[in-house]
């Protein structure tokens, strides 16, 4: 559960795309959302580092720096694990 201070960054993975949110889960509102749907053509692995990089900028905007993970019940494995490592290098902390 995401709270005010410290918001939940959802994650879900399709078969072929990758889609991340921000969500206070105190007022149930979406806050930041990415998804790689208009990227450039890139390996899967690369588009949801790129995906976490983004989320990260926009969060960073907010004033967002600190999550709680949630991976949705993907284990943390490649593009899962990617997505994190893009939005840790972005500057997300969890």
């Amino acid at each position: 559960m995401g709270t005010k201070d410290r918001p939940r960054l959802a994650v879900f993975r399709s078969s072929r795309h990758i889609y991340a949110q921000i969500i206070d889960d105190s007022t149930g509102k979406t806050l930041v959302s990415e998804s790689d749907f208009k990227m450039e053509k890139l390996p899967k692995s690369q588009k949801a580092a790129q995906v976490g990089k983004k989320m990260a900028e926009k969060a960073l905007k907010l004033k967002i720096k600190k999550v709680v993970f949630d991976r949705g019940g993907f284990l943390y494995h490649g593009r899962i694990a990617e997505f994190s490592k893009g939005a840790r290098e972005g500057g997300l902390e969890f």
